[in-house]
């Protein structure tokens, strides 16, 4: 997951692992939740800031307080 994130392209990634193809290789490959909001961010409309949820004060605070 380490070479993914850094942009090491699959193909490479395979071959240090010695799989046949690259097809045997993509059932290892699962992206993480930082990777997964990066193309979701990629993807988003301009106008929109954040497409992650923010819990308003009261929210906080009363969850805060359980």
């Amino acid at each position: 997951m380490q070479l993914l994130e850094a942009g090491v392209d699959t193909m490479i990634i395979a071959i240090w692992l010695g799989h046949e193809s690259i097809e045997s290789t993509q059932i290892y490959i699962k992206a993480d939740l930082k990777m997964k909001e990066n193309a979701l961010n990629k993807t988003k409309d301009p106008k929109n800031k954040s497409l992650r949820y923010k819990p308003t004060d009261s929210l906080m605070k009363f969850l805060k307080s359980l």
